[in-house]
């Protein structure tokens, strides 16, 4: 099989079978400059430090590479995007939200990668199903101010009975902080004056998301 051509390979051995150099060059389309696009792939992920740090860079950055411009920045902004609203679809298309997995893949992809902190919540109807997902307070690299008052005013306005909050360290570090748990009580305590009950907040870093509730400290 070697020296096929990603779309032959794709053909053959089916999409999880491409590397991400053979993903990107299908992207594209084609090289240019006398790069082949396999070549350019290779260049672009050297560049960047991987597919994560292609896909987040500034549209203006992306256009001034060689061999990308305007078309192409787009294709690669767009598939960014795509995945964002694919795995959102998943969690407000009305099901009960019963798999942890996907709301877990969802908060990191909305939150992981803010330069700063950032604090948003899932409002749940009486059976878990997504009402509206908020970004509600940002802040410095350091941490952002959390009011659970507003949490709890935003919850009454969407008819919540039920929240997952989430927030992301800009530090990749995921590990709650001592701020975290306080944090956490206060707004249990918060919602649960008004009978709404906080189901879990996560930590978002660059390794896995830590759920306090799966620690005991919800």
């Amino acid at each position: 099989m070697t020296g096929m051509k990603p779309r032959e390979k794709l053909a053959s051995d089916g999409i999880t079978a491409l590397n991400d150099v053979e993903l990107l060059a299908i992207l594209l389309g084609t090289g240019s400059s006398g790069l082949s696009v396999i070549e350019l792939s290779e260049h672009l992920l050297r560049a960047f430090g991987g597919l994560r740090g292609l896909l987040l860079a500034r549209r203006e950055t992306l256009e001034n590479q060689p061999g990308l411009g305007p078309a192409k920045t787009a294709q690669l902004l767009a598939v960014l995007e795509l995945s964002r609203r694919h795995l959102k679809e998943m969690l407000v298309r009305g099901d009960p939200l019963e798999n942890p997995a996907v709301t877990e893949q969802y908060l990191k992809s909305a939150l992981r990668d803010h330069s700063n902190e950032v604090f948003a919540c899932l409002f749940l109807d009486t059976r878990h199903r997504v009402i509206a997902f908020e970004e509600l307070f940002h802040g410095t690299i350091d941490g952002a101010t959390v009011y659970p008052r507003v949490v709890a005013e935003k919850a009454l306005g969407h008819g919540a009975a039920a929240l997952i909050v989430a927030h992301n360290h800009p530090s990749g570090i995921n590990e709650p902080s001592l701020a975290d748990q306080a944090i956490t009580r206060r707004l249990k305590d918060a919602l649960s004056l008004l009978d709404i009950r906080l189901l879990d907040h996560f930590v978002i870093g660059d390794g896995a998301t830590v759920s306090m509730a799966s620690r005991g400290l919800l």
